[in-house]
């Protein structure tokens, strides 16, 4: 069984047992979570199709950690104009380990 769940404006395929990083949720390390924007739910040939969400389901994930990702430099550059601008962004995630699906 998977399905599609949406946090943090983005969109991930999940399963029971799977670790995903999404976008930092306030949440305290080991606590148990309800994603309940579930957009789709599969299991082998069936397919609930929400609009835009499945009404019932849910999604229950452990948090396994709360980090940051490597940093990203940005380098701008104007060629002969003396112009050279240097920065760099660490996003926050959150880990989860996806722990059940329920419709």
């Amino acid at each position: 069984m998977y399905a599609v769940i949406k946090t943090g404006g983005k969109q991930y395929r999940v399963s029971a047992g799977e670790k995903i990083k999404v976008e930092q949720i306030p949440a305290d390390v080991g606590a148990e979570i309800s994603l309940d924007q579930v957009l789709m739910v599969g299991e082998g040939e069936t397919v609930k199709i929400g609009s835009p969400v499945v009404s019932g389901a849910t999604v229950t994930a452990k948090v396994i950690s709360q980090g940051r990702h490597p940093k990203v430099k940005i380098f701008k550059m104007r060629r002969r104009k003396h112009y050279q601008k240097h920065q760099g962004h660490r996003q926050n995630y959150t880990e989860l380990e996806i722990s059940g699906i329920n419709v």
